[in-house]
């Protein structure tokens, strides 16, 4: 064989591996390209990373929060810290530069130190009441039924939906959460005393800002064996709207009331 003809094969050759590596690169930029629009705009994977909304949700769950759509009571929302409900102490998952990259792009869960997890119980203007003759949370002066969603204790009894009464009315554009597992959840009711550290009314941090929300969680993408759609207990469904417009502050009942 003429060293020419030997020659023109090495060349094709190289120019085969450069159209295929060229063609994967353009591949891996398209689905970083998409993976990133999505997680921006439409959807956006998260770790749990507390036994808060147990049995619900599980520790190292991957959940999958909608952004295009809107929320209402009874929905599990992903938000950012209002008001420094994590404390100090507390550390989420750390990945190393690919990780945090892969994540940054949509490609791996969110791990961020900066959101939490809990079920809407109140929106703008309901009061939201503990507790009623049975021990029942009341919204808008209707009893809620829990059971369907509260962590159950080994002996198979639901955890008492909160152990301090307390009575509130959710401002404008805030929200009332509370997690799953209320004796494992620092949520909406361990705050009401806290005095913001930016300034403002007792308690306000308590209440979620509605901008500060991610969106609704709508799906257990895994572990496998935990896949399934989260969808809004029936009992909601009972709470009627607020009879009056939403105050500018929170109504809070004692104060200083708190976990």
């Amino acid at each position: 064989m003429s060293e020419s003809r030997i020659g023109e094969r090495r060349s094709s050759a190289g120019r085969h591996l450069g159209s295929l590596l060229k063609e994967i690169a353009i591949v891996v930029i398209g689905a970083i390209i998409v993976s990133s629009v999505l997680r921006a705009f439409v959807a956006q994977p998260f770790v749990i990373p507390s036994g808060s909304m147990e049995n619900t949700l599980m520790v190292q769950d991957k959940v999958v929060v909608q952004k295009v759509t809107d929320f209402s009571r009874g929905d599990i929302v992903v938000f950012v810290d209002p008001g420094n409900w994590l404390g100090t102490d507390y550390g989420a998952e750390e990945r190393g530069p690919v990780g945090q990259a892969l994540e940054f792009v949509g490609l791996l869960p969110d791990t961020s130190s900066q959101h939490l997890i809990k079920r809407v119980i109140g929106m703008p203007g309901d009061t939201v009441t503990c507790c009623d003759a049975e021990e029942r949370i009341t919204v808008n002066g209707t009893p809620l039924e829990e059971d369907a969603y509260l962590y159950e204790e080994p002996d198979g009894d639901p955890v008492a939906p909160a152990d301090v009464p307390f009575s509130v009315v959710v401002p404008a554009g805030r929200l009332f959460v509370m997690g799953d597992h209320r004796n494992d959840s620092r949520d909406s009711r361990c705050h009401l005393s806290d005095v913001p550290a930016g300034g403002g009314p007792i308690g306000a941090d308590a209440f979620v800002p509605v901008e500060d929300v991610v969106g609704p969680a709508f799906l257990i993408a895994a572990p496998f064996d935990r896949f399934q759609r989260l969808r809004v207990p029936e009992s909601f469904a009972a709470i009627p709207d607020p009879s009056a417009p939403p105050p500018e502050r929170a109504v809070i009942e004692p104060q200083g009331v708190g976990c």
